[in-house]
């Protein structure tokens, strides 16, 4: 795998996250094979990312219609 200089950081929060992960199932459940522990982390990942994309598309939502209201404020009070 080739990682660019500046998403290094990134990478190596990520490979904690996932360690740290892996970390907590092994010491809360009694499984044996690694790649069960790695699948819960797999899914446990995904399902943050998707509930951290669902909330930033309700914000983008909520901005989006607080613009309206402050266009159309500012659109009256220019026209009067």
């Amino acid at each position: 795998m080739t990682i660019k200089r500046e998403e290094e950081g990134q990478i190596r929060t990520a490979v904690k996250t996932i360690n740290d992960a892996v970390t907590r199932f092994e010491s809360r459940y009694a499984v044996q094979d690694k790649q069960d522990v790695l699948s819960m982390c797999a899914l446990q990942l995904a399902s943050k990312a998707e509930l951290a994309t669902k909330q930033s598309h309700d914000v983008q939502s909520q901005m989006s219609k607080v613009l309206v209201d402050v266009e159309a404020a500012l659109d009256a009070v220019l026209q009067d």
